[in-house]
């Protein structure tokens, strides 16, 4: 095989590894920041600050006294508190034993307990906390639909079928009274598939009716991550002529011909839209087996091929203020956390697969392709991301941050904390049970299909 050929691949998994060790970073730098800076708060040094582990590539020393380095191996990250002997924060006893007694109220050990819990709990705060602030970032960018069915901007699609104009309020349709976004959303779903729709609505000031498209068309509303859609080069905007050669009029077409097809190979006419009058092509891609959250809780898996309808228009929207943004981004962080716990639950029970804990393979996959649709897409998964990497440090296993608050509260259940030597085989134990979780989940990447 001529070098020249191992190109492409090499590109690809050159760009994988960097989205992925990116992602990791931004994640780990965050969460790492959470135990220095409320550390440092609340009167507990740190020493070291470092992204990444092994040799030091660059370091410096701040005015505080504490070194902040990037290593070689950029798969985490730690702060090494005074006294600590490792990473884990485990006791150097030795180093502690010779402070003077105002030096070890510096230590992770010699402070006082409300002082230490709060500096191990920030961590996963800190990533929780950037959700939020990801999800702040995109309210504020794209708005939020108003309560009203009002036309922002209209979508192209084929033939030149689009009849909406943008400020269009929209209040019936096909007689069916729509009094505001999510009447019209509801009467729109449950409409039959058919080719036209009649519009009531009102425009400068007139009300008219108007016959146009579906209101959900076969239009590709979105793309998931990694799927059979994503892989055949499918983008948001497209929209789906016909598979099998099958005409399609709505997206519930496309939904019911992949459900009945299972895991057959389909074949696709696709109009993409362009500047001129928009250009068809064909496509041909297999539906993958996809573990997905049902709308009234659960989880599901059936064969998709990884689209999210889209609505002939994007709803008019409105910048909401500071309040409201933050509101709205801490609900969506709390549902996200709910979910992955509910996944988790369903994984332990075996109600869903487990190849849906993924391994830092499949992290890197996930990554590389948010990457490939664009810095929005990419920031989104960091937000997901990161909230699983919360999450995840307050399971209680020694070893994570969980684990330490649990030893917290036992100090505080007891009026001291636990002796050294089982502090020593406990952390033995998270990390072989840590260990034992990441060697599934990479067996997972490796033989899951």
């Amino acid at each position: 095989m001529e070098i020249i050929n191992l190109i492409p691949s090499f590109g690809n998994f050159a760009w994988t590894i960097a989205a992925f060790v990116v992602a990791l970073s931004i994640i780990v730098a965050v969460h790492e920041y959470g135990h220095y800076i409320v550390g440092r708060w609340t009167g507990i040094h740190a020493e070291v600050f470092s992204l990444g582990f092994g040799p030091v590539l660059y370091s410096r020393m701040d005015k505080r006294g504490t070194r902040w380095q990037i290593a070689a191996v950029p798969f985490g990250g730690f702060v090494k508190f005074l006294g600590d002997s490792d990473a884990a924060s485990g006791k150097d006893g030795a180093a502690i034993s010779q402070l003077p007694d105002a030096d070890r109220r510096h230590t992770m050990h010699g402070a006082p307990l409300w002082a230490r819990s709060a500096t191990v709990l920030a961590g996963p705060v800190f990533n929780f906390i950037l959700t939020i602030l990801i999800y702040c970032a995109m309210i504020l960018y794209f708005g939020v639909a108003i309560d009203r069915a009002v036309v922002g901007d209209v979508k192209p699609l084929p033939n030149n079928s689009q009849t909406l104009l943008p400020g269009d309020e929209i209040s019936a349709l096909n007689g069916v009274a729509t009094p505001d976004l999510q009447g019209f959303i509801t009467t729109a779903r449950a409409l039959p598939s058919q080719p036209s729709v009649n519009y009531t609505l009102t425009r400068d000031g007139r009300d008219i009716t108007l016959t146009g498209p579906y209101p959900f068309p076969a239009l590709i509303g979105s793309i998931a991550l990694e799927s059979a859609a994503q892989d055949a080069g499918l983008t948001e905007g497209d929209v789906i002529l016909a598979i099998n050669d099958q005409p399609v009029n709505a997206f519930g077409d496309l939904v019911a011909i992949v459900k009945e097809t299972k895991n057959a190979e389909l074949s696709l006419k696709v109009w993409r839209p362009d500047a001129q009058t928009g250009t068809e092509f064909d496509t041909i891609l297999t539906p993958r087996m996809t573990t997905s959250p049902k709308a009234d809780g659960g989880f599901e898996e059936r064969f998709l091929i990884g689209l999210g309808e889209g609505l002939m228009f994007t709803p008019q929207v409105y910048t909401p203020g500071p309040i409201e943004t933050v509101t709205i981004s801490v609900k969506r962080t709390w549902n996200l956390i709910t979910t992955s716990l509910s996944g988790l639950g369903h994984i332990v029970s075996g109600a869903i697969s487990s190849c849906n804990l993924r391994g830092p393979i499949g992290i890197a996959k996930t990554s590389s392709a948010a990457a490939s649709q664009g810095g929005l897409t990419f920031m989104m998964m960091i937000a997901g991301l990161s909230t699983a990497v919360g999450l995840m440090n307050l399971f209680p296993i020694p070893v994570l941050d969980g684990g330490h608050l649990v030893f917290h509260a036992y100090e505080a259940v007891t009026g001291k904390p636990p002796s050294d030597r089982a502090l020593r085989a406990l952390m033995m134990v998270g990390l072989v049970m840590l260990l034992s979780l990441m060697v599934f989940a990479l067996g997972n990447d490796l033989f899951c299909p």
